[in-house]
């Protein structure tokens, strides 16, 4: 064996001695040996040799230049390399970890080998040594490196084998050099079960107002998260004051305080503290200020209700089941037992919380504002069938609005706590409840009234009628300090005086209750008042007229139209002129005249025609004819144009009916050359020619056609042209249609000018020859009628005779060519087909 033994060492040693091949490199490695590219030839013509031997190159070259990254770097991955697949507790491990020890005398500034040295020791799971040897290389390397050695030194807290302790402490040492990543530190932690500290480094985060999350998460998001937490676990949660951290962030976060308030009660129901869950519950609902707040915390109240009550029902079956038939009782003890059987109280609870859910929500929407008038109102009503909690609720209310902020009209919260007093027979605390109402300082004056009406209907409605007189009477009463207006914006009890609304009511019951001198009175005391409104005026003249006191009634006419102007004193003027003309008729016409000029003197135009219609009838029935001939002459002009025609239509009758046709003609002649519009004009033409057809005069008919037909476009007024047409049938020869079609024809050109105009060129029947102005002739500017009728007689040849008449025969007609005579009933049809569309069905001439 020690043969043996020798000869193996002498071959391991004649393995490690140089050969003959290596001379070379050697004897140049003694010339030069302190080179790095002869030993760096040297290791790569050797590439192929044992492990052993290039380790002992590595050693020898690393000995000669201990300060060659390149040399350690390459030696140390390839002995990496060597023991890659071994145990770690082999032998070559520790070798590994001395050569690196020694590597790191030089190379202690190189990151590149730390991290392959802490590689090293973390496959080996080195606790100590590692985390002795993170912590020298975080002292060697500069700072500018360190985040590639925490890079690592994280991972390797991170193992599952890493004690706690150690983590958390090397976890806090990196948050020292990096607090941005603080949320990485709580990740791990929620990971390691880890609660308490999870919740104490996020309260640090959310106190800590100069954090900015790497994740982009909000504050708002991480005080949520750490609500979460602290609510899931409770248990582990133990270095926190968990009520006041969620009362902190209710307060502080407004838009989330349902929610915090339900993780809040969630606590402590995880804590089995359900009675402390409740007053929280309460708490919240009682607090929050939106409706969807309320929502999240009353359905979470509710929900947690139905669980415990099923818990407990639960609960009860089972021990009925196992519990067997227990001994008669003689009922002796019974009040001094408890069974624990609490569900008909859990019931009457869960039933009370649905019920009081309206008030409830009320309350939140009081708590948004106070002031709001309607809400109030609403919970009155939700206390239907409870007076007292009605009156405490009226009595709340009118306590806290404020008249200046107040949403709605703040006066019916008084006028409803008073009637709600009358509606329980309880009526001089009604009176009461009034006579604070009236004091109190409204925004505006129609409120004050408002109370003060209601007040005066309340003594009504108990037959109280001469307290609701002097009610009314002490509201209308003057301030006694009153001389004009004293200051800019005096309270609505010194502005109250002036108010219609309280003076309208008083007139109403003076006219009712009073007497006729108490009434006129009130009447006075508003016209001097100067708040008189033209309503005013007509009641108060009504009144006096059914009193007998014409002439009076007339001086409160006179009072108002001299007041009011238009359009307001048009019913007053009415009112007015319609009694003086029933009273006195035609017993005072002249006075009844100059009413009715100064009524038209102010009268706009779109006013006067109801005036003048009224002044003409009573010109007719009282005064003279041509007077009201007068009167509807001025009418006519008066009014507006589109009234104008219906005044002489009815100026028209009446002239018939009182002077005939010679003065019915005059007011047609002005009609028609009055500034009626064209519409207008041809009616009016139309009935004249009416008129005179009736009266036998066709010339002075056509004569009115002619001058109409202007105005009636053939292809839009078909209606005139038809009427003349028949006219012409009826009344009419040859000579007058043929003159009819010619001047339909002449309208129509003058209507569509250009249209026939260029017709006409573009035919070529006009010759353009040069006018007198220089232009052409048959042009655009030429008449184009005249051309058409040039054409018309080439096609037919001038002087045929019309269609649709009979000749009755010319004097010193000569026989025709052939010997034959003409027969005159022949009908001779001519050639031109439009003119004998227009002229079928002519006159025939006997």
């Amino acid at each position: 064996m020690t043969a043996e033994s020798e000869h193996t060492a002498g071959d391991i040693m004649d393995d490690l001695m140089p050969t003959e091949e290596d001379l070379l490199y050697e004897e140049e490695l003694l010339r030069n040996p302190y080179t790095l590219k002869l030993w760096w030839r040297y290791l790569e013509a050797r590439k192929d040799a044992t492990t052993k031997r290039r380790h002992l190159l590595f050693e020898r070259a690393v000995k000669a230049l201990p300060g060659s990254y390149k040399l350690w770097f390459a030696y140390l991955s390839e002995r990496r390399v060597v023991v890659k697949g071994l145990p770690v507790d082999h032998p070559a491990y520790s070798a590994l970890c001395n050569c690196f020890e020694r590597a790191l005398v030089t190379m202690h500034k190189m990151p590149r080998v730390w991290e392959m040295f802490l590689g090293v020791l973390s496959e080996m799971r080195l606790i100590t040594r590692a985390r002795r040897t993170f912590d020298r290389a975080l002292c060697s390397l500069p700072i500018t490196q360190h985040d590639r050695v925490w890079t690592l030194y994280l991972d390797f807290v991170r193992k599952d084998f890493m004690p706690m302790e150690t983590s958390l402490r090397v976890y806090r040492r990196y948050l020292q050099l990096e607090p941005g990543h603080a949320e990485e530190y709580v990740e791990f932690l929620k990971t390691k079960d880890q609660w308490n500290e999870v919740a104490l480094k996020l309260a640090d985060l959310v106190n800590d107002d100069s954090f900015q999350s790497l994740a982009g998460k909000t504050k708002h998001q991480l005080w949520l998260e750490l609500c979460d937490i602290i609510t899931k676990h409770p248990a582990e949660v133990k270095s926190l004051q968990v009520d006041a951290i969620l009362r902190g962030g209710i307060r502080k976060f407004s838009d989330e305080v349902g929610r915090l308030w339900t993780s809040l009660a969630d606590y402590y129901i995880r804590r089995a503290l359900f009675e402390r869950a409740r007053d929280v519950y309460e708490e919240g609902m009682t607090t929050v200020t939106t409706v969807r707040d309320f929502s999240t915390v009353f359905d979470a109240y509710m929900q947690f209700e139905e669980s415990m009550l099923s818990a407990k029902m639960e609960q009860l079956a089972g021990e009925g089941e196992d519990a067997g038939e227990d001994e008669e009782d003689e009922g002796v003890d019974f009040l001094l037992k408890d069974d624990g059987n609490d569900v008909d109280l859990r019931l009457a609870r869960l039933e009370y919380h649905m019920h009081r859910r309206p008030a409830l929500v009320n309350s939140v929407i009081l708590r948004q504002n106070p002031h709001n008038v309607h809400e109030w109102h609403k919970r009155v009503k939700l206390f239907e069938g409870n007076p007292t909690k009605q009156i405490l609720t009226f009595t709340e209310a009118v306590k806290t609005v404020l008249i200046q902020q107040a949403v709605g009209k703040p006066h019916t919260l008084w006028v409803s706590f008073a009637k709600f007093y009358e509606k329980h027979g309880d009526v001089p605390n009604a009176r009461v409840i009034f006579e604070k109402a009236v004091q109190v300082p409204y925004k505006g004056v129609d409120d004050l009234a408002a109370v003060w009406c209601e007040w005066a209907e309340l003594e009504l409605r108990h037959n109280n009628f001469d307290d609701a007189l002097a009610l009314l009477h002490r509201a209308t009463q003057a301030p006694p300090k009153y001389r004009g207006t004293q200051d800019d914006n005096p309270p609505v009890q010194k502005r109250l005086f002036k108010c219609l609304k309280v003076w309208t009511f008083l007139c109403d019951l003076e006219e009712s209750l009073g007497t006729l001198e108490s009434a006129r009175a009130v009447y006075d005391r508003i016209l001097d008042l100067k708040i008189a409104t033209p309503q005013i005026i007509l009641n108060y003249a009504h009144m006096l007229w059914e009193h007998k006191f014409f002439e009076d009634a007339f001086q409160i006419y006179e009072k108002g139209v001299a007041v009011f102007k238009y359009p307001h004193v048009k019913d007053i003027w009415q009112a007015y002129l319609t009694q003086f003309t029933s009273r006195y008729g035609g017993k005072k016409l002249e006075r009844a005249r100059d009413l009715y000029e100064q009524a038209l003197e102010k009268a706009p135009a779109g006013e006067c025609k109801t005036l003048y219609l009224q002044y003409a009838k009573l010109e007719e029935e009282y005064g003279l004819g041509r007077h009201a001939m007068s009167v509807y002459e001025r009418a006519c002009k008066a009014v507006p144009d589109s009234e104008k025609l219906e005044v002489y239509e009815l100026y028209l009758n009446r002239a018939m009916d009182f002077f005939g046709v010679g003065k019915v003609r005059e007011i047609f002649e002005m009609a028609i050359e009055s500034s009626l519009s064209e519409a207008s004009v041809k009616a009016m033409c139309l009935k004249f020619a009416e008129l005179e057809r009736r009266l036998g005069e066709i010339d002075r008919a056509r004569s009115l056609y002619v001058h109409a037909s202007q105005f009636a476009d053939p292809l839009q007024d078909s209606s005139f042209w038809s009427s003349w047409n028949e006219f012409e049938v009826g009344h009419g020869n040859e000579d007058t249609f043929r003159e009819m079609l010619r001047v339909k024809r002449s309208v129509s050109a003058s209507y569509s000018q250009t249209h026939f105009t260029t017709a006409l060129a573009g035919a070529g029947l006009v010759a353009p020859q040069p006018d007198q102005d220089g232009g052409i002739m048959g042009g655009p500017s030429s008449d184009g009628m005249a051309a058409l009728e040039q054409q018309a007689e080439a096609a037919r040849g001038v002087g045929a005779p019309l269609s649709g008449f009979v000749s009755g025969g010319v004097e010193g007609e000569q026989v025709k060519a052939g010997g034959a005579k003409r027969n005159q009933e022949e009908i001779d049809l001519g050639e031109d087909e439009d003119e004998d569309e227009d002229i079928a069905g002519g006159p025939e001439r006997e």
